[in-house]
């Protein structure tokens, strides 16, 4: 993990494992949602986080702000140790870090009106009272791009797209750094994605935020992340530059994502090659020894089941987890037809 001042977030072997089952007759079983993350996420970008359903993107997310607890490791905030902290002392902390859910209806209580939902953050951390609270909500909503006469209506009196910047609003209430967004744009229609999208970047600007972006839809991470890390059954393995990732990805597995990635012009995706991956995606509660990825993997060769390969500087910047590539030999295609085996620690 690269530690320095101006990293916001740092995750060192974070792991969150569920256990399931378990009794008299059986033996209890754990799922690894996150299995061993170590990450560092810097002051002022946008690191994307994408994978398939089930890789433990959201949890890893959750973990973070400890909505779920972690089951090992650390999580440092401008290196304060959250997982020690009381109930009481993180709730503080969270202050500083706030969320922005996948679903927008469900993450708003359908009982309070608007000016509640957004006034209740700044009331509980005692930022303004009274008549200072509603002209902070209604500041809030200008900067969100909902009209301040819509203070008094419910969430299912908006759209999608609507009650997603309501949720927007509500994370921003509190002046935060930090924002995990949870696939935030993945329920809504395309053309309302893009405002949402645009929204962001432009409140990170405004406001030096520091975003977490989940999501399984490329095209955005391509647009919005300054980094990107690709998961697959709760490990990290790769990450770089998001021009790097989808220019040169060094992983199989991040090269397929990419692929399934629509191009707008015909010509070009009639003639683009798609690759396809063999298999599902193996049960996070038993994954396959060694590399998680090799049972999917085209390049894969038997010590790929039997190393557990480590995410490492294979390019500037760029780091990836695969014992078939390292810095003198980082592209797996010349490698397998050089025969070249297991090149890389």
């Amino acid at each position: 993990m690269e530690k320095n001042g101006n990293n916001v977030i740092e995750l060192d072997d974070l792991r969150v494992h569920y256990r399931i089952g378990g009794g008299l007759f059986s033996e209890a079983k754990w799922v690894k949602a996150v299995d061993g993350v170590t990450l560092e996420i810097k002051k002022g970008e946008t690191l994307g986080l994408v994978g398939e359903s089930g890789c433990g993107k959201s949890t890893l997310g959750k973990a973070i702000l400890r909505l779920t607890e972690p089951t090992g490791g650390r999580v440092l905030y401008q290196g304060s140790d959250l997982s020690v902290l009381s109930q009481s002392a993180m709730r503080d902390q969270r202050r500083n870090l706030q969320m922005i859910f996948q679903d927008p209806y469900a993450s708003l209580n359908p009982r309070m009106n608007v000016g509640q939902i957004i006034g209740e953050p700044i009331r509980t951390y005692g930022l303004a009272n009274g008549k200072s609270v509603d002209e902070r909500v209604q500041e809030l909503m200008e900067t969100v791009g909902l009209n301040r006469r819509f203070v008094k209506r419910y969430p299912h009196e908006f759209s999608g797209g609507q009650r997603q910047r309501i949720g927007i609003a509500r994370a921003l209430a509190v002046d935060p750094e930090f924002i995990v967004a949870d696939e935030p744009i993945s329920a809504l229609d395309v053309s309302i994605q893009a405002q949402i999208m645009n929204l962001m970047e432009r409140l990170q600007a405004e406001k030096s935020l520091t975003y977490l972006f989940i999501s399984h839809d490329l095209r955005a991470v391509r647009h919005l992340s300054d980094r990107v890390a690709v998961m697959y059954l709760g490990k990290i393995v790769e990450l770089a530059p998001g021009k790097d990732v989808y220019a040169d990805p060094l992983m199989p597995y991040t090269r397929a994502l990419i692929s399934a990635v629509p191009v707008p012009d015909p010509e070009i995706e009639a003639t683009r090659e798609r690759i396809i991956l063999k298999g599902d995606v193996p049960s996070p509660i038993n994954p396959p020894a060694g590399c998680h990825f090799h049972t999917r993997c085209p390049y894969a060769i038997a010590e790929c089941s039997q190393r557990v390969p480590q995410l490492v500087e294979i390019k500037p910047n760029h780091r990836a987890a695969c014992i078939r590539i390292n810095a003198e030999n980082p592209n797996i295609d010349a490698n397998a037809a050089a025969g070249l085996g297991a090149v890389g620690d």
